[in-house]
């Protein structure tokens, strides 16, 4: 049995790692996604993190495709109660920003393409400057009291925001975000532990790191520009961000710290990520079965006090 945290305090309780769902109908078919989704639950697992944009950026799609996804092994299945389900409002161009009305649009889809009643976790994708924060609380608020909603969190939030955000749910006894979901992986320390950490532990926030292996930088798969020029613009992009000498420090670390365990280096930089005190779960997606179970297994991957220091020493930003 795999051990749940809650998320913030929401009496929401999840395995420590997510399935990030933005792969669903995109490089993931339906017969995939089917089987990748049994074998996530079989094995303990319980949060699935989706949004309603996804995945509009493949060519023939318009968005909502994941959802439908997810919504079709639901029905097909009958596993909804064994899965919390987590998705997203504000960032796709059909239902953009976090306007009551767009909101309240924005769910009713969800919930069809989903085929369920209700969403367990409902997430701002990202902050929308034009609509003030006590209009979006009060109806993320509705939503809870009409039973649609179980808890809510915020992705992509600024610091102030987020702030501003916990605040007003204070002052005005609105439900609050729950969660939050902010880029955080070896690579990419300081978005997240600048000042997002501190909010997180003040407030008992659950966080749900995205990117939680650097686009796959992490996997170790990219060491050279040629390694990335194999996987086209993606590879592209790791080189751009990743691939120096601070980079080559983090995978050398990973390197070793997978060999002293006989683990792989996504399974290190996950089990890093669930040793970091205020992460409830990162996310990642896998797009077959074999590819899952080997992430699945860095939750049971106990890094000790010297394998933290090296990786920690490797992926310092100061």
């Amino acid at each position: 049995m795999v051990a749940t945290r809650e998320l913030g305090r929401s009496g929401l309780h999840a395995a420590p790692l997510a399935f990030g769902g933005n792969v669903f109908g995109w490089s993931v078919d339906e017969r995939t996604t089917f089987a990748l989704l049994d074998a996530f639950v079989e094995a303990g697992f319980n949060l699935i993190d989706t949004a309603d944009v996804y995945s509009a950026w493949a060519p023939g799609n318009r968005g909502g495709e994941s959802e439908t996804l997810i919504g079709r092994w639901l029905k097909a299945s009958g596993k909804r109660a064994q899965v919390l389900i987590a998705t997203k409002v504000g960032k796709w161009g059909e239902f953009p920003g976090l306007s009551a009305g767009n909101i309240n649009a924005a769910l009713e889809g969800s919930l069809r393409r989903l085929q369920t009643d209700t969403i367990d976790l409902y997430q701002a994708h990202e902050e929308d400057p034009a609509e003030p924060l006590e209009a979006t609380l009060g109806a993320f608020a509705r939503l809870i009291e009409q039973g649609k909603v179980r808890a809510i969190g915020a992705s992509n939030f600024s610091p102030g925001s987020l702030r501003q955000a916990l605040k007003i749910s204070a002052d005005y006894h609105l439900p609050r975000f729950e969660t939050l979901q902010p880029l955080y992986n070896l690579c990419d320390r300081a978005v997240y532990e600048d000042e997002l950490a501190a909010i997180a532990r003040q407030h008992q926030l659950g966080v749900l790191p995205y990117y939680a292996l650097a686009s796959g930088f992490l996997t170790g798969k990219y060491r050279t520009p040629a390694d990335a020029a194999l996987s086209s613009a993606r590879g592209v992009g790791v080189v751009a961000r990743y691939l120096n000498p601070r980079g080559l420090r983090i995978l050398q670390a990973l390197d070793d710290v997978a060999s002293r365990h006989a683990a792989s280096q996504a399974q290190v930089a996950l089990a890093w990520l669930m040793a970091q005190p205020t992460i409830s779960a990162p996310i990642a997606s896998a797009t077959s079965v074999e590819q899952l179970q080997q992430l699945l297994a860095a939750a049971r991957l106990q890094l000790d006090a010297d394998d933290l220091r090296s990786l920690d020493s490797a992926s310092s930003e100061k």
